[in-house]
């Protein structure tokens, strides 16, 4: 197979030859081909508007900043959305190259399928799955040119360095280990370098957000957070149940992230963190991503969910903890997220992490929309956040931190 040099295109910001996913096989023959979502312009852009003079600050940012993002799901999603149980079942599931390359994102840390990985289950969370679900992605990865796999923080550098995206393979629960801790060290062998305690669902760890009562983390919880930290394992405890959350953070002798939250404060959902909650992980040395998933940062003042409700999560979260424990992890796809959250509304526990409580009994009624204007996805997310911090006139020093440097600095600390 004859490639084109990935550096000819400069119209992409990462280095990118064309490559689509699978291509080094026969479709059709070696595997079944589904239409799927536009890359680019699926919904119309919404580009945060800057000045000449701040133009040209944004694009001397881009060139000196390192940008991380927390969380996100780089795979590629049916189109229809509504066929991707069927599509998913056939084990093989794309990756977003071209939306990649046109992103800036320097380091993403990739979530793959998690909670809807069900190729052959109806629950998903199996150690089959999640296994099958990471080795695809990497022999798709092994293929290609524009996503370095990332193992420790000199390749996030020498991606960057490189026009590649450096890519950090995550799992948002670790329902997959059971009871055997030994799989963390597999799954840490197998290149996966942040792991979350529970995802909405407890397990043998700890409880998930959607439990009607959390217990906190267990015994076999507190020794898969000590192999964790004695592995260099990143941990996450955005999806889990808030006493479990304190739990970690004050078990953990490693700084302890919320990759993707916001904050209950500003809307009451069991899906965001109290203050108690987001103090504890700053106080620790951990850093709060802001997510930007459909219908989760929304606040009184904007219940439409926008980049702009986005942004009064995040300067909630800095004025609370402050500019050195907050950054970034959207949560976003390529694809209709909206119409994934409705076919997956069980597995993903969406009415249960909307769920308000009597603390906010007349906050409005939340206004649905399509998409998440001027965030809908990984490659908007890169440009708009960072245009939006310009506008609002933030230091370059304070960007440089939410924007990669507060991330970075708690990698150093926990990766071999």
């Amino acid at each position: 197979m004859t490639r084109k040099d990935p550096h000819v295109d400069a119209s992409y910001p990462k280095a990118y030859d064309g490559y689509r996913s699978f291509q080094y096989l026969e479709e059709g023959r070696d595997y079944r081909p589904f239409p799927l979502a536009e890359q680019r312009d699926r919904v119309p852009a919404s580009a945060v508007s800057l000045t000449d003079e701040e133009e040209g600050r944004f694009q001397r940012l881009l060139e000196e900043l390192v940008l991380v993002s927390l969380h996100e799901h780089l795979c590629l999603f049916p189109d229809p959305v509504s066929a991707c149980p069927e599509y998913v079942r056939e084990g093989r599931v794309a990756t977003a190259f071209e939306g990649i390359a046109l992103s800036h994102w320097d380091c993403v840390f990739d979530n793959l399928l998690d909670g809807i990985c069900r190729i052959h289950s109806k629950s998903g969370w199996k150690w089959t799955e999640v296994l099958h679900d990471l080795g695809m992605r990497l022999c798709d990865l092994a293929h290609q040119r524009t996503v370095s796999h990332c193992l420790r923080v000199e390749d996030i550098m020498t991606a960057r360095d490189d026009r590649r995206l450096a890519w950090v393979a995550s799992l948002e629960g670790a329902a997959m280990i059971e009871n055997e801790l030994d799989r963390i060290d597999l799954l840490f062998g197998f290149g996966v370098r942040a792991l979350g305690i529970a995802y909405s669902e407890g397990n043998a760890l700890g409880a998930g957000l959607k439990e009607p009562r959390d217990g906190g983390l267990t015994a076999f919880g507190r020794k898969a957070v000590e192999r964790m930290n004695k592995l260099g394992m990143l941990i996450d405890c955005s999806h889990c149940g808030d006493r479990t959350t304190l739990d970690t953070i004050q078990c953990s002798e490693m700084p302890v992230i919320l990759s993707h939250i916001g904050a209950r404060a500003l809307w009451d959902s069991s899906r965001l963190a109290p203050d108690e909650v987001l103090v504890a992980c700053a106080e620790k040395g951990g850093v709060i991503g802001i997510e930007a998933a459909p219908h989760t940062t929304i606040t009184p003042a904007r219940p439409r969910h926008s980049l702009e409700s986005f942004m009064e999560h995040f300067e909630y979260v800095k004025a609370l903890v402050g500019i050195d424990h907050v950054g970034f992890g959207p949560d976003t796809v390529y694809g209709d997220h909206v119409g994934l959250h409705h076919t997956y509304a069980n597995a993903l526990s969406i009415a249960e992490s909307r769920q308000g409580g009597a603390t906010s009994p007349a906050k409005p009624r939340q206004p649905q929309v399509e998409y998440v204007e001027g965030i809908e996805n990984p490659t908007e997310g890169s440009t708009n956040i960072l245009r939006w911090l310009v506008k609002a006139g933030y230091a370059d020093g304070d960007i440089a931190k939410v924007m990669g440097g507060n991330a970075l600095r708690v990698l150093r600390q926990v990766w071999p």
